[in-house]
């Protein structure tokens, strides 16, 4: 089970460093810029986790092939994304993966240090969503989770299942399978069918989104 999850761990950062020089390369950053970006998507989450809970030494500094391969892939991704395109659904398809990865890992670490399961949510929250918010801010553009999309909130139906699974007494395996599943099919239904969380419109901006939506032009047939 062990050899399991650290092999989805590290798949995920890979996954995750594909996203961040992808966004490095949107920004037409140089090489340099997309291996920052690369890991700090990919390891920030984990980052911000451990020095929440106070664990030391940090995750990649104990373990510094969780460094070698973000830097490694977005070096990888540079290269490859100068000659071909790389489909955006495959990398949002990929990203999902990450997420439902990185929030299981965060919850089982949050839980081992804490033994609380608030906490442990908020942990595999935090590693699954950290990175991309660091990612955004530092490319320029508003963080994915504050947008309408539903990511975030797949990555707290994933925790709060095996925070109720690991109450239960539930094999590990199971548990923990059972969580990346349900966060990975949330996300991938929000992408498949566009769903997307309720808005907070105060009733001036719904009257003035009507009004707009009532001025704009017809389609000509």
């Amino acid at each position: 089970m062990d050899f399991i999850i650290h092999l989805l761990d590290l798949i995920g950062t890979a996954v995750f460093a594909i996203t961040g020089a992808l966004a490095a390369g949107r920004k037409r950053m140089d090489v340099f810029g997309v291996v920052v970006l690369g890991c700090v998507t990919a390891i920030g989450g984990g980052t911000l986790r451990d020095l929440i809970l106070g664990s030391r030494p940090v995750f990649w500094i104990e373990d510094t092939m969780y460094l070698a391969i973000p830097v490694a892939t977005a070096i990888g991704t540079f290269v490859v994304a100068r000659s071909r395109r790389l489909p955006e659904i495959v990398i949002l398809y990929a990203d999902a993966v990450g997420l439902a990865v990185f929030t299981a890992i965060g919850f089982q670490k949050g839980f081992q240090v804490t033994n609380m399961y608030s906490i442990a949510i908020v942990m595999g929250m935090s590693t699954g969503v950290a990175g991309g918010i660091i990612r955004d801010v530092l490319s320029g553009e508003v963080p994915l989770i504050f947008h309408r999309e539903i990511y975030a909130s797949a990555s707290l139906c994933g925790g709060v299942l095996l925070a109720l699974l690991t109450h239960l007494q539930q094999p590990s395996l199971f548990a923990v399978s059972a969580s990346i599943m349900t966060t990975l099919a949330i996300r991938v239904a929000a992408l498949h069918w566009n769903l997307t969380l309720p808005r907070f419109l105060l009733e001036e901006d719904r009257i003035k989104a009507t009004r707009n939506e009532q001025n704009a032009p017809e389609d000509v047939i």
